[in-house]
């Protein structure tokens, strides 16, 4: 295996992850998780964060807006942006992401390759990291998630067969690290290794921020990921949410605030409306008191959201739509 390094918990760093002078240079840079869907890198962006802010699902494509979450330490700070996810493209909507995930991969500093512990390397990753060697500056870590469901021997077969992907593709890994976010093992240790491939510099973010994504995107991903829950074999993707307005509710005591989102659904065809609205509005319903506590959560306050379903023709392959919806 020549020199391969791998970072396992028993392996001690090379480098002292603190900085041996007092005065070591504060980092501050860009890095972006790619991988298949279900890969784990939203799973992996929230562990990372400590906060909900990525949206996970088991579907392709549900992450389609740059969400950033942002990591402060002492030492650096660590912005995660999430690009949504490179596939071989079917309509215009694919391609344009296509596009921004390769424009937004030769801006970061680092790019983390997230493949799954338990599924082993398919054409879906050699397609990728093919796109990964193309980039030829920016320093590319391979992260094996979901390292909780292998055994030892499983995970080191595919540790070498990772090390041995980059070496056909012409390029080395900065890093190979196993991690698993769901039992937090290694995340800090992701971070370490992460840092000092970020440029020199002051935070780029005020402290307690947690993402720059405005607001409303946020709240509209997480309507968004709650239409879809359970419906998911019926309308995959076919489903945009478009928050309209926030407004705090007028003539509320200071202590009692609380505020009004108003919030389209989009699908692309009439016959998905009762899906989404389910008999009786009772699925709407339900949709509607999900996403409102995630959102009272997200923004710490009292919310009252109202929802409509609108039907916008063929969304996905119209440009003027795309366009209204953000894309």
């Amino acid at each position: 295996m020549g020199h391969m390094s791998v970072r396992t918990p028993s392996s001690e760093p090379s480098e002292p992850s603190v900085p041996s002078k007092a005065s070591a240079a504060h980092r501050a840079g860009f890095a972006c998780f790619v991988g298949r869907p279900n890969a784990g890198k939203s799973t992996l962006t929230n562990a990372l964060v400590g906060q909900k802010v990525a949206i996970t699902a088991d579907q392709p494509q549900t992450t389609r807006h740059t969400v950033r979450g942002i990591v402060h330490r002492p030492d650096a700070q660590l912005i995660l942006v999430d690009t949504p996810g490179l596939h071989k493209p079917r309509t215009l909507l694919g391609e344009r992401l296509n596009d921004v995930v390769r424009t937004t991969w030769a801006e970061v500093d680092v790019i983390g390759f997230c493949l799954p512990a338990n599924e082993k390397l398919g054409p879906g990753d050699r397609f990728i990291a093919k796109e990964l060697a193309a980039i030829k500056k920016t320093p590319k870590i391979a992260i094996v998630t979901k390292t909780d469901l292998v055994e030892g021997k499983a995970l080191a077969e595919q540790l070498i067969a990772i090390d041995q992907l980059g070496r056909e593709l012409g390029f080395e890994w900065a890093e190979i690290v196993p991690v698993s976010a769901v039992a937090d093992k290694q995340v800090d240790l992701l971070a370490d290794l992460l840092v000092p491939l970020l440029p020199e510099g002051p935070a780029l973010y005020p402290e307690g921020d947690l993402t720059d994504e405005p607001e409303q995107v946020m709240i509209a991903e997480l309507i968004r990921e709650a239409a879809l829950e359970g419906v998911r074999d019926e309308l995959p993707h076919s489903i945009a949410v478009v928050v309209e307005e926030m407004i705090p509710r007028e003539d509320r005591p200071a202590d009692k605030p609380l505020l009004d989102i108003h919030a389209f659904v989009y699908i692309e065809r009439p016959s998905q409306k009762g899906i989404i609205i389910g008999p009786k509005g009772q699925r709407l319903k339900q949709v509607g008191i999900k996403s409102r506590k995630q959102i009272e959560a997200l923004l710490g306050t009292p919310v009252f959201l109202d929802l409509h379903v609108k039907v916008a023709k063929d969304w996905q392959r119209d440009p003027r739509q795309l366009r209204k919806l953000g894309f």
